[in-house]
């Protein structure tokens, strides 16, 4: 089953209630996700096979400031994976809206949630960078850019333009401290 033959199956006032209990602090988002949904019905989905949508719930981290217990995360997973690969788990959220409606559902995430459940973190995580499919992609050419950019630099300059890891949870506890 795909993405685009949940959406098609259920009209908005289903998805907004379920989208109101699982991320009550979107009320006031509900209509740029009501418009995007309505888009999503009309829009053709992109054959994309590569990937296939899968939700995982996972315990929050208790020294993450969140009332949550559990959260859910929505990424794709390669349907043949790749024993060289580290992961089987990708990100998603800069995809285009088509090839989000032309992938697959997972098996485990059927079993695990609803179909409304499905569509409510999908349209969460869909606009998690923005409630705009045009500057979502506009973000991602941005993010592309610098690292094309980074790679031009000469060693030396890589080495003077960043810090370690180490440094920078130094700095961030620094911040934190001082606020």
């Amino acid at each position: 089953m795909k993405l685009y033959d949940l959406i098609k199956s259920y009209n908005w006032l289903s998805v907004e209630l379920t989208l109101l209990k699982l991320y009550p602090d979107q009320d006031r988002m509900l209509d740029e996700y009501r418009n995007i949904y309505e888009k999503l019905k009309v829009t053709e989905p992109a054959d994309y096979d590569e990937l296939e949508i899968i939700l995982k719930e996972y315990d929050c981290d208790p020294n993450f400031e969140s009332d949550k217990e559990t959260y859910v995360d929505v990424s794709g997973q390669k349907k043949i994976p790749d024993p060289n690969d580290i992961t089987n788990g990708y990100a998603i959220e800069f995809l285009e809206w088509d090839k989000w409606l032309g992938m697959d559902i997972a098996t485990e995430t059927t079993k695990n949630f609803s179909d409304l459940e499905i569509i409510a973190h999908c349209l969460y995580e869909m606009t998690f960078i923005d409630y705009d499919e045009d500057a979502i992609q506009g973000q991602l050419k941005t993010l592309n850019d610098r690292i094309e950019d980074y790679k031009k630099l000469t060693d030396e300059e890589k080495k003077q333009q960043t810090i370690s890891l180490d440094k920078l949870k130094k700095r961030l506890d620094e911040k934190k401290g001082s606020s």
